[in-house]
């Protein structure tokens, strides 16, 4: 697919400076040097400042990069920032300021389904807020969503993963952030990524939708699942549709690629031919599953449909189906 980078948080091509992250001296030196910068965030949530909106009037939002030196990092409880890469040449590292303690923090609207709270921190101009990464990644540059992505998905990582799995010591953050250390037995591991598919099953001029249990009303999405050991990536397209959704699948081709640091995935974009239409879904897995004609996904898109809603922009799936209705999927 000639476009697949263009999907958000991808195309960046940012300098990850894999090779800093051993060299402490380096290190030392890419982290004190004036032109060094470092993002925020707290509990996964990005530090962002307000920009003028775009040429559709949508509000825009820019990842706020502060200095080395600014007394905001003192909220990181005395924890090194973790090494992000190059930016024009220059160090840009992230710190997790979770210790942070806002005051008035609404548990319920954190945890829902999309978390639109904002918080401020007193030492910051009232435009930079913490806020939801899925909320503002489409108004994020290309850059600023990689940066985000990478940050948020090491993190949860490192907050998951506080202990060795191989004796059950606690670890130590090695390698910059890209690496948890035992001093115990000397184990090394390394931030996990989960494999899953996420596919767009076509049959004649119908396209697969499904939804998933608790979802919002109105939400429907292309299927998706993890790829489990020793599974091919078309393997786990053909096996997640027919356990999901009883649709046998036979031509699979790969399209694309996303970072879905929620908590920390890589979604696998896949095209799949149906050689059978008769859906019988699994109850357990998804609520419902229906078969989407080209006609009614542009009343979808439109926000015309009677009981479907237009999928998220950002995500994978909305990327995909709105390059099928516009057969940019070579």
């Amino acid at each position: 697919m000639r476009i697949a980078e263009t999907v958000t948080f991808g195309g960046s091509s940012l300098d990850r400076a894999a090779e800093l992250r051993g060299d402490s001296a380096a290190l030392a030196t890419a982290a004190t040097a004036p032109e060094a910068r470092a993002i925020a965030l707290w509990r996964g949530k990005p530090l962002v400042a307000d920009t003028p909106p775009d040429e559709s009037g949508r509000p825009g939002a820019a990842l706020v990069r502060l200095p080395m030196d600014h007394p905001i990092w003192a909220e990181a409880a005395g924890k090194p920032p973790i090494l992000l890469g190059r930016e024009d040449g220059h160090a840009v590292f992230a710190h997790d300021l979770s210790a942070w303690d806002p005051g008035g923090v609404d548990d319920a609207a954190f945890n829902s389904f999309l978390d639109r709270s904002e918080q401020h921190h007193p030492s910051l101009p009232p435009t930079h807020r913490f806020r939801e990464l899925r909320a503002v990644m489409t108004a994020l540059s290309p850059r600023d969503a990689e940066l985000a992505a990478t940050a948020r998905a090491l993190y949860l990582w490192h907050r998951s993963h506080r202990f060795c799995a191989r004796c059950g010591a606690e670890s130590t953050i090695g390698q910059a952030g890209w690496q948890s250390d035992c001093p115990a037995c000397g184990a090394h591991h390394f931030p996990r990524t989960d494999p899953v598919v996420i596919m767009l099953i076509t049959r004649g001029n119908s396209v697969l939708l499904g939804r998933s249990h608790g979802w919002p009303q109105g939400m429907y999405s292309l299927l998706a699942g993890f790829v489990e050991p020793g599974e091919t990536i078309e393997a786990a397209v053909r096996r997640e549709v027919w356990e999901e959704a009883g649709v046998r699948v036979g031509p699979v081709s790969y399209l694309a690629s996303q970072p879905w640091p929620f908590p920390a995935s890589l979604m696998l974009g896949c095209r799949g031919e149906a050689t059978s239409d008769e859906i019988s879904i699994d109850p357990v897995e998804i609520e419902e599953a229906l078969w989407v004609t080209r006609e009614e996904m542009l009343s979808v898109m439109a926000r015309q449909h009677p009981r479907i809603m237009p999928p998220r922009h950002g995500a994978i799936a909305g990327f995909l189906l709105r390059n099928w209705l516009a057969d940019r999927l070579d």
